[in-house]
């Protein structure tokens, strides 16, 4: 055909790439006259074209019209029209027909389509038009169409008209609603009757103008404040007011009224008029009560039974579950909202669940099936499911409400009566038997592996600290004990390694997920962005930092130091591996772990955001990345890696409920992904970037400082220390005894208290210091929290936390910190 030929586009191509021998219409090359015009001219106009061709109605379009097909596209195209619009073909077969045969072609407006979109049928509307396809001998052979979709606008239509209709009866609303108007420069505010009836002024004072304090003296004095701190932001900045207070009528009734305007500014910013308008909300707040009392009777009642119950609109669409749905599946909140209900469950039951579902929808039968539930562990159990619908009186369904029951046991229970009890014994016997043998030597196999490794390795790392530490003070005590006073050297030696003890510690805990975490909401781009130049002076010349941010990256909800600490890591890591130089890319991205993914790597599916370090050095084996997150392994040379930087990193990830994933390959590179949970939420605050030196602050002596250690040693550092930065310092060896102190009248500024105590803890003898002294400022301190103060390694909110050990700059710093807040 070579009209067709010449014309470019996507339908073009398509068409012309059809085996059309197949079909009614034949070969493209002996398609008549008739046809090949109108295509041309559907092909090379940019409205929404199709043509409808020959006794089957057979369907050609171009590129403007395939968004109408929709999922249906490209598979429609040459197919016959009833094929195509199966779902509505009720409609519009007597149209096409009445084309056919009269030869006179029409147009409708707004037609109404019941139409089958996403897996549920869904109201649309459509302006189209069908003109009829002369051939030469005057019989009509097709019909060509033009439409477009009106469903977006018409919805739009419907919701301005009943904003419209819901504005008209409000300000019909003459006992609830009134309007003013103030003139500022003249301070004369003029409002309508019902505005003046709300307020209790007087009509004809308030027709002819009155001051703005006239309306302020019915305001509830609590509410005042903050009222007229929103008008004087609305004449200073020009923003739209809104503000919900009360008025307290004569009688002592109280009323809640909400006031919106906006103030108009002359160009100089100076404030002139200030219309708006005021209503009456108090049966909305009644409403609003009682409403939320009712959801709340109605959550307690429902998460208080063992089944798992949803709800859902008529169309099937899910919009609730009880709590009991997400701690048996363990998936996030609103995941499996909408269709997203059919992902639990096992692949074999899905379409047999949702078949019985859809024809529970179509039929309106109860609903009850029995398939198997994806269980947080991450097992299938068998549920039972029942469903009953909620009619109207006329008896049209508003909702359907459903329940599932675990039957796991019962299902094991059908699965066992329906063996031999003797064969059955003798099986479980010897499977338990040989099942347990196992479990037993490879759990006692790993666990010495895994404890003469760590033990190996906390060993060799401490006594290499120690030997530090105690030739020190043995060579400062030799200097000192001649009178040399030369001796700085050795206390810094000492110094620093208790400082890298210290560090070990952190870097175990973080392993073992037992150090208390500080999250707080971030924006990697940002964070990773401030980090550009720390890395590129840590890493030095020879190395090229480069960083690929995700545009629209989502949130995450975690320690900030943490995060840092680990991505430098990994870009010192990645240096390391690159000893010519090289390329370290840190790249973001917003990532979704699957359901096979997540089961086969132990953590929950869902969004995540990923951070991945990548380095163009020598890579790793499969054998070491198997042991890459292991505690102190290492292939870096003896003396240049402590071996505990990635178990770290992964302690860390996964205490944070994330994940850590390692890809390598030798003589090209390794990339190491961490994915973090996505967080609902905005940035609190800019994140701070490590390296920012703060000088120690120093203290008072009217700012009185409880230190409470059982530890004596402890306790008279601290207490030293304290007393040299300059405060007033009370010492106690146990909770009871600071509480018999504070009894006595001692009225410290702040309690430096240890967590872990015999007795009493520090958070018991914080939680008694508070009843005695409510806004006593707390500060703990420990080695190990055990819980007190955190819950599944977070630190509670508000709560301030001290590691030990400590140097004297950071206990001064900490210190200050918690006074000054």
């Amino acid at each position: 055909m070579q009209i067709l030929s010449e014309i470019e586009g996507e339908m073009a191509s398509r068409i012309r790439a059809v085996d059309w021998n197949t079909t009614s219409l034949g070969p493209i090359e002996d398609w008549p006259i008739e046809l090949q015009t109108t295509l041309a001219l559907c092909l090379n106009t940019d409205l929404p074209t199709a043509i409808y061709w020959g006794d089957e109605m057979r369907l050609l379009y171009n590129d403007a019209w395939s968004p109408i097909a929709g999922e249906k596209h490209p598979w429609a195209l040459g197919r016959p029209a009833s094929t195509v619009w199966a779902d509505i073909w009720d409609i519009i077969k007597p149209q096409l027909m009445a084309v056919v045969e009269t030869g006179k072609g029409f147009r409708v407006a707004d037609q109404m389509l019941l139409m089958l979109r996403g897996g549920r049928v869904q109201h649309t509307h459509w302006d189209y038009s069908f003109a009829p396809i002369f051939s030469a001998e005057g019989r009509v052979v097709g019909v060509f169409n033009q439409g477009t979709e009106t469903t977006a606008r018409l919805s739009a239509q419907r919701a301005l008209r009943a904003s419209e209709e819901r504005l008209e009866y409000a300000l019909g609303a003459s006992e609830t609603v009134g309007t003013w108007d103030w003139d500022i420069p003249n301070d004369s505010v003029v409002a309508d009757a019902r505005f003046a009836k709300i307020y209790g002024v007087e009509r004809s004072v308030a027709a002819s103008g009155a001051p703005i304090g006239a309306f302020f003296r019915l305001v509830h004095p609590d509410d005042l404040p903050a009222l007229q701190s929103a008008i004087d932001e609305a004449l200073k900045t020009g923003t739209i007011f809104s503000q919900e207070y009360r008025l307290v009528d004569a009688d002592g009734s109280v009323r809640w009224v909400t006031a919106q305007g906006r103030v108009t500014l002359a160009p100089d910013g100076t404030p002139l008029r200030f219309p708006g308008v005021s209503f009456d909300i108090t049966d909305r707040r009644v409403v609003e009560i009682a409403l939320r009392e009712s959801e709340e009777r109605f959550r307690a009642i429902t998460n208080s039974i063992d089944q798992m119950i949803w709800a859902t609109q008529p169309d099937g669409h899910h919009d609730y579950y009880n709590q009991r749905w997400y701690d048996f599946t363990g998936v996030p909140q609103g995941s499996t909202d909408g269709e997203e209900w059919n992902g639990v469950f096992h692949p074999d039951d899905q379409d047999r669940a949702w078949s019985t579902w859809r024809r529970s929808l179509v039929t309106g039968e109860p609903y009850h099936i029995e398939y198997r539930l994806r269980h947080r562990s991450g097992n299938y159990r068998w549920v039972l499911g029942r469903a009953q619908p909620v009619r109207k009186e006329d008896g049209e369904i508003s909702r359907w409400f459903g329940t599932c029951t675990d039957i796991q046991d019962i299902v094991d229970a059908r699965d066992i009566l329906s063996k031999s009890r003797e064969e059955l014994a003798r099986e479980v016997e010897e499977r338990t038997a040989k099942l347990v043998d196992a479990q037993d030597q490879l759990r006692q196999a790993q666990k010495m592996e895994a404890v003469g490794q760590l033990t190996g390795g906390i060993a060799h790392d401490f006594n290499n600290m120690l030997a530090v530490i105690l030739g020190s003070i043995s060579l400062l005590e030799k200097r000192l004990a001649r009178g040399e006073v030369d001796v700085g050297r050795y206390i810094e030696a000492a110094k620093d390694g208790a400082t890298r003890a210290a560090s070990l510690t952190h870097r175990l805990l973080a392993f073992s997920r037992r150090q208390p975490l500080q999250p707080e909401v971030i924006d990697p781009n940002r964070m990773i962005a401030g980090m550009s130049e720390l890395l590129t002076r840590t890493l030095g010349e020879h190395v090229s930092v480069e960083t690929v941010l995700a545009a629209g990256l989502w949130k995450v909800y975690a320690d900030s130091s943490q995060l840092e600490n680990a991505i430098l890591n990994l870009a010192v890591n990645g240096r390391d591996a690159m000893p010519r130089g090289g390329n370290l890319t840190v790249e973001t991205a917003n990532s979704y772990l699957s359901d096979e993914y997540a089961q086969d790597n132990a953590v929950a599916a869902g969004q995540y955001v990923m951070i991945a370090v990548s380095d163009t050095g020598t890579g790793m084996t499969p054998e070491v990345m198997a042991k890459a997150f292991d505690p102190f392994f290492t292939t870096k040379e003896v003396g240049k890696g402590s071996g505990l930087g990635l178990s770290q990193i992964f302690g860390f990830v996964r205490q944070s409920s994330g994940h850590v994933k390692i890809y390598s390959e030798e003589g090209v590179g390794s990339s190491i992904k961490i994915y973090l949970p996505r967080h609902h939420g905005e940035v609190e605050a800019p994140v701070n970037i490590q390296g920012v030196v703060k000088q120690p602050g120093r203290g008072s002596v009217s700012e009185t400082i409880l230190v409470v250690e059982d530890d004596q040693r402890v306790r008279v550092f601290s207490t030293e220390a304290l007393r040299e930065l300059g405060y007033t310092v009370v010492e106690a060896a146990s909770g009871e005894q600071a509480l018999t102190l504070i009894r006595a009248g001692l009225k410290p500024t702040l309690l430096f208290t240890d967590v872990v105590m015999p007795g009493m803890t520090g958070r018991e003898l914080a939680d008694a210091a508070k009843v005695l002294m409510p806004e006593l400022n707390i500060l703990y301190t420990t080695g190990y929290t055990r819980n007190a103060v955190v819950h599944n390694g977070v630190l509670e909110g508000g709560t301030h936390l001290l590691q030990k050990p400590f140097s004297l700059d950071q206990l001064a710093d900490k210190i200050r910190k918690v006074l000054d807040q």
